[in-house]
C-alpha cells in the first residue's frame, strides 16, 4: 500500500469565533498541503470551539452551505482530505460533529456517539458508526470520549477500518499528563484491533475558562508509538504512516487478534 502523509493539526480554537477558526484552518490545510500531506486533520470543534453548559447553544451552528462550498474548494483545490469538527445545530439538537471533504467528493459527517457526563444534558448522541473510504484506506473518526469504549473501535475494524482518527477536546493537565492518559487505552485500541490510531488535541487558553493541552500522536497497528507531539504551541504535525504495517501485523498468525474473535458470542 502506498504510503500516507497526515498532518494533525494541533490548535487553539475560540468558541464563537468561527469565521476566525476557519480562517486559521484554511491556513492550516494550504500549510500541510505544501508538505505534500493527503490528509489534514483538525481537533474536535475546532471551528465552533468547545464549550459545554447551556452556553454551548449560542454558538453551535448548522452545516451552512457556504462553509460546504468552502471547503470542498478548498479539498479540490489542495488534492487534501479535511477533517474538521463543530458543534453542529440541527432541528432543536446539538451534535458534536466531524465533517469530512474529500477532493472531488460529497461532504461526509460522523457524530459523536458517546457523550460524556458533562456533555449528555446539552448536546444529542449520533447514532451511527460510520466509515469512510478513499483510493486507499478505509477510516474511521471517534470523538474523544468515544474512545473510552472498546467496541466501538473492534466494530469500526470488523467492517473494514484500518486507521481510526480521534480529534480530542480534552482540557485540563499538561501535555505529558494528558499523554500518559492517552497511553491508558489508545494503544490498546490499536493492538488490540491491529489498526492505526491518529489522535489530535485543540491547545491553549479558549477564553471561555478552559485550558487544553496541545498534543498529537500516531500508534501502529503493532500497539507501538510512530510519532507524537508534546507542545503547548500550536503546531502541525507531519506523520507517515507506512500502510503496509497493516500487512505485517493482520498476516502474523499470533499478532492479529480479530479473526478468532468468539463473534458468535457478541453482537456482531
Amino acid at each position: 500500500m502506498k504510503p500516507l502523509r497526515l498532518a494533525l493539526v494541533v490548535q487553539r480554537c475560540i468558541p464563537g469565533a468561527f469565521e476566525k477558526n476557519l480562517t486559521a484552518s484554511l491556513k492550516a490545510v494550504s500549510h500541510a498541503a505544501k508538505q505534500k500531506a493527503q490528509m489534514v486533520v483538525f481537533p474536535e470543534m475546532n471551528l465552533s470551539g468547545y464549550l459545554t453548559g447551556p452556553k454551548i447553544s449560542s454558538i453551535a451552528q448548522p452545516v451552512s452551505q457556504k462553509l460546504l462550498q468552502t471547503l470542498s474548494d478548498a479539498a479540490d483545490e489542495f488534492d487534501i482530505s479535511i477533517l474538521v469538527g463543530m458543534a453542529e445545530a440541527k432541528e432543536n439538537q446539538i451534535f458534536a460533529t466531524h465533517l469530512v471533504f474529500s477532493p472531488k467528493s460529497p461532504m461526509e459527517q460522523y457524530r459523536k456517539i458517546h457523550m460524556a457526563p458533562n456533555e449528555q444534558e446539552y448536546f444529542s448522541p449520533g447514532n451511527e458508526i460510520t466509515l469512510f473510504r478513499n483510493d486507499t484506506l478505509c477510516f474511521g473518526i471517534q470523538l474523544c470520549y468515544d474512545a473510552h469504549f472498546p467496541e466501538l473501535s473492534t466494530a469500526m475494524a470488523v467492517q473494514g477500518a484500518d486507521i481510526i482518527i480521534i480529534p480530542h477536546a480534552s482540557p485540563r493537565g499538561t501535555p505529558k499528563e494528558k499523554y500518559k492518559s492517552w497511553m491508558r487505552h489508545l494503544t490498546a485500541r490499536a493492538f488490540d484491533n491491529g489498526v492505526f490510531i491518529a489522535a489530535v488535541n485543540q491547545t491553549g487558553d479558549n477564553t471561555r475558562g478552559l485550558i487544553f493541552p496541545g498534543l498529537a500522536l500516531v500508534i501502529g497497528p503493532d500497539g507501538n508509538i510512530i510519532s507524537k507531539f508534546m507542545d503547548p504551541d500550536e503546531k502541525i504535525h507531519i506523520v507517515d504512516i507506512d500502510l503496509d504495517a497493516l500487512d505485517r501485523v493482520r498476516s502474523h498468525r499470533m499478532r492479529y487478534f480479530l479473526p478468532n474473535r468468539r463473534s458468535d458470542l457478541f453482537d456482531q
